[in-house]
């Protein structure tokens, strides 16, 4: 049997909600939702949602490191967005600077609320391995 290649940011929240930040199984990478927190779990940017996406983006790139992946190994993502409408713009602009040229399936999903007083942005990921970085 297998034992499973997990990661974590170390933060409180893992283990008070009881979640890990990714876990490898074969060639994917099933990555949890992504927001803007610090190294020490502290939220930041409330309301800002470019400065957010901004931040989640960076976390994510902590998981890509931890597994030697790229943004173009990157299979799949899924949005959570507060007032999608309002941030429909922001939201496409950042996916683009993020991902450059790649273009993985994405789904984007409005929502009511998110975790955290003034979280405006949630992201979680699928990564191939195998794909070419």
């Amino acid at each position: 049997m297998t034992t499973p290649d997990v990661f974590n940011h170390n933060v409180p929240a893992e283990s008070d909600f009881g979640y890990a930040q990714a876990i490898k199984s074969g060639d994917l990478v099933h990555v949890s939702g992504q927001l803007s927190l610090d190294g020490t779990g502290d939220f930041l940017h409330a309301d800002d949602f470019v400065a957010q996406l901004k931040q989640t983006y960076a976390n994510f790139d902590k998981v890509l490191d931890h597994y030697g992946a790229t943004r173009n190994q990157i299979i799949s993502q899924t949005l959570y967005v507060v007032n999608l409408r309002e941030n429909a713009r922001a939201t496409s602009e950042g996916n683009r600077a993020y991902f450059g040229d790649h273009r993985p399936v994405s789904t984007v999903v409005g929502v009511a609320e998110l975790t955290f007083p003034g979280q405006v942005v949630e992201t979680s990921f699928i990564i191939d391995t195998k794909l070419t970085a």
